[in-house]
């Protein structure tokens, strides 16, 4: 075990390979392996020394077992070897005679799925875009570390998470799993995510690579987009990763990109992610995203899953013709092996336990804590003061039993059973349908909660689906609180609209009871069309387990909300870059054939640049509450600006009456000459504060940070002229400016 644990805490081109081999080529035989131990078994050789170590004594059908998977559990055996696995999403078969390990690979954006099968149970955390609204690198990094403890107790050595799509579409469907709009933000939190999952001996992944930003006609739908805005905005942050958390693979995604599917696209596999960024781990296929097998090794694809019908037989016959040049997959396995010594999987394998119970459950609260937005509280009606309240309406969104959580392959067991069962599926629909359909609430009740903080008053509960019931329930009380609540799933996309009348609900209690607090639970944006009718809003995201708890915290004071919003929320979807993208008139599935040969679906991103709130900035929108905002229950000052083209400087004061944490911002607006939207986020810092404390703060600005990408030259530049300086609490809050020049 290493220290880390033990606190828990080359691009080969098409032209290239054309050139090695213009006829079949001769495939060497492996050479005998000495009788006494590995040589590679060195821990004081470097990785890529032992991977090349190993190579050379590999068979050609060595080679191939490493470039795809055995299948998947869910599906039934496909592959002898499988009754190894572990059971999650893929499995592949290690070498024994050369020591090399199985890969047990399991989904785990939000903690690790299918826990019950190797454990008690997984800890269920909060969303990704709740951790995101904390804006907390190292609170980022322990979550990392504990989805890495998780995975290496139950036997796994490999992470699929790390999803960093940025938030281009508000409506996909699994924005939840990703970090927000803003690509610096996401690509520092998922580095640190990354780093944390990795320090556990498990591989770390980045994903899905790239501008899979909706569900929409996701496995053959293109998106379209010029190469500038692709390099500033949607592979920024994931060029972030590679160069701060040196993930060990990279999972390719469904789409199209301009035309080409994400994981045959020469582009952004060869040229952007290895050549350019020097990517030495491997690029793995989204489940069921591969379409060919001559193309997609040459783009750059390493490994397939979870089968093999491209990259077993048939690519052993394209190496053994010339058209695969053996050198290239003899690249694809060097990165398979380098990654597994350099991750430690190789020298430290897992050894599976049940997980710490506990320590899950009080991180999970804490992230929590630290994520939920206090979007408006007007009147100061939050906190609630326990001691005036006799009487409290608590509405909808099953608060009686549970907290929402999001679906799809980032679903996690919920400990104890799903708290509202569902119906049960169709007796034709396959594992994977009934997996994404299914909605689920995790066991944290925050009516019990809420009635923890107050036992001298009452507390009823109404479920909402009678809003004169509700509206009654809401009149007779001191304060109503109303949960309303947005399900959403990989494989469809959402509407910005709350489902099921809440709007309607919302409306009727806030008309009953001024003193009307609403609790979102969301993947992601939502309307609120009652905004202006009710006193107090808080979004608590997917609030994982022990949700109930923290939403309770934050309602009483007992915690002080600091989170800030990852994501601009529109007032309606009028205000958004498109209309909704309709559903294409002839749907396929994940496992129809017919994927390759289906004419694009077009997905034109003619916004470019403008995603997020520099959108809103841009086309001077004012979003329903803006990219940065989030309130506090104390207040915060901003004095004393210093900028220069390296750092900026400033003082941060709490001007209210409660210990408090502000997460200061800094926006950087480019010369004219760089056609850049208004301003960008380059800097932030959380500052705890005590009442009337104040601290002086300096922000480092990178280079890359302040730069465009000069698609002509293929490299990132500085414009040269006068930036502006933009610091305060929120993209439409900045309380302090200054400027500079680059010259």
């Amino acid at each position: 075990m290493n220290a880390s644990r033990s606190k828990h805490t080359a691009r080969v081109t098409t032209l290239t390979v054309l050139a090695v081999t213009l006829t079949a080529p001769v495939l060497a035989q492996p050479k005998p392996i000495p009788q006494e131990t590995h040589a590679w078994d060195d821990k004081n050789l470097p990785p890529d020394r032992r991977a090349e170590m190993v190579l050379v004594h590999m068979t050609l059908e060595e080679k191939l077992s490493l470039v795809h998977g055995a299948g998947m559990t869910i599906f039934g055996p496909t592959d002898p070897s499988i009754v190894r696995s572990r059971g999650g999403a893929g499995f592949v078969p290690g070498i024994a005679r050369l020591g090399i390990p199985d890969l047990n690979l399991a989904d785990s954006a939000v903690g690790v799925t299918r826990g019950a099968q190797n454990s008690r149970y997984s800890t269920p955390l909060p969303s990704a875009l709740c951790l995101a609204s904390s804006w907390d690198a190292k609170l980022g990094h322990e979550y990392g570390a504990l989805i890495g403890r998780e995975l290496w107790d139950q036997g796994y050595n490999v992470f699929l998470g790390g999803g960093v799509n940025i938030t281009r579409e508000p409506r996909n469907g699994r924005n939840f799993e990703y970090v927000g709009e803003d690509p610096i933000l996401a690509g520092k939190l998922v580095s640190q995510v990354i780093q944390g999952v990795q320090e556990q001996n498990v591989i770390g992944d980045v994903k899905h690579f790239v501008l899979n930003d909706q569900e929409t006609g996701r496995n053959y739908g293109s998106a379209n987009i010029d190469k500038r805005s692709m390099r500033e905005t949607d592979l920024l942050p994931f060029e972030i990763a590679i160069k701060e958390a040196d993930p060990g693979m990279v999972m390719c995604s469904y789409n199209r990109i301009n035309g080409e599917f994400a994981c045959e696209n020469d582009y952004t596999l060869n040229q952007v992610l290895k050549k350019t960024w020097g990517f030495k781990g491997w690029v793995i296929s989204d489940w069921f995203g591969t379409h060919t097998t001559v193309k997609a090794a040459l783009a750059g694809l390493d490994q397939e899953q979870p089968g093999s019908k491209y990259f077993g037989e048939d690519l052993r016959k394209a190496v053994e013709s010339g058209q695969v040049p053996l050198p290239r997959l003899n690249d694809m396995v060097r990165r398979i092996l380098r990654t597994e010594f350099a991750k430690g999987i190789i020298d430290n394998p897992p050894v599976p336990k049940v997980v710490d119970v506990f320590a899950g459950l009080e991180f999970a609260q804490k992230v929590e804590e630290h994520g939920i937005v206090l979007l408006k509280n007007a009147r100061q009606v939050l906190p609630l003061m326990a001691g005036s309240l006799k009487s409290i309406a608590v509405i909808g969104g099953h608060a009686d039993v549970g907290v929402l959580s999001g679906g799809g392959s980032a679903q996690v067991d919920p400990p104890g059973g799903n708290a509202v069962p569902p119906p049960p599926p169709p007796p034709d629909q396959n594992p994977i349908e009934t997996i994404l359909s299914t909605v689920v609430y995790h066991p944290s009740s925050p009516l019990k909660a809420i009635r923890a903080h107050v036992p001298g008053a009452t507390v009823m509960y109404n479920v909402g689906t009678d809003r004169n019931a509700a509206a009654a329930l809401a009149r007779a009380s001191d304060v109503a609180i109303v949960f309303a609540v947005q399900p959403a799933s990989e494989g469809r996309d959402v509407s910005l609209s709350l489902l099921d009348n809440q709007d309607e609900l919302v409306k009727a209690v806030a008309a009953s009871n001024p003193r009307t607090i609403v609790v979102l639970e969301t993947g992601g944006p939502v309307a609120m069309p009652w905004a202006d009718q009710v006193q107090g809003i808080l979004e608590a995201w997917y609030p994982g387990m022990r949700g109930g708890e923290a939403i309770a915290n934050v309602l009483f004071g007992a915690v002080n909300p600091s989170a800030k919003l990852a994501v601009s929320f529109a007032k309606s979807e009028a205000d958004l870059p498109h209309p909704r993208i309709p559903e294409p008139a002839e749907k396929h599935g994940p496992f129809d054939g017919a994927l390759e040969t289906l004419p694009p679906f077009d997905i034109n991103y003619t916004e470019g640049l403008k995603v997020g709130y520099k959108w809103f900035d841009a086309e001077d929108k004012t979003p329903q509450f803006a990219f940065g905002h989030g309130l506090s229950y104390t207040t915060f000052g901003y004095s004393d600006i210093k900028a220069t083209a390296k750092s900026v400087t400033f003082t941060v004061t709490n001007t209210g009456k409660r210990p408090g944490a502000e997460i200061a911002q800094v926006y950087v607006g480019l010369p004219p000459a760089a056609h850049e939207p208004p301003t960008r986020l380059v800097a932030w810092q959380k500052v705890e504060l005590a009442p009337g404390e104040s601290k002086t703060v300096t922000s480092d600005l990178e280079p890359l940070f302040l730069s465009i990408f000069n698609v002509t030259r293929d490299r990132w530049e500085l414009t040269p002229g006068p930036y502006k300086v933009f610091v305060g609490g929120s993209s439409r809050s900045l309380a302090l400016t200054s400027a500079f020049d680059v010259r």
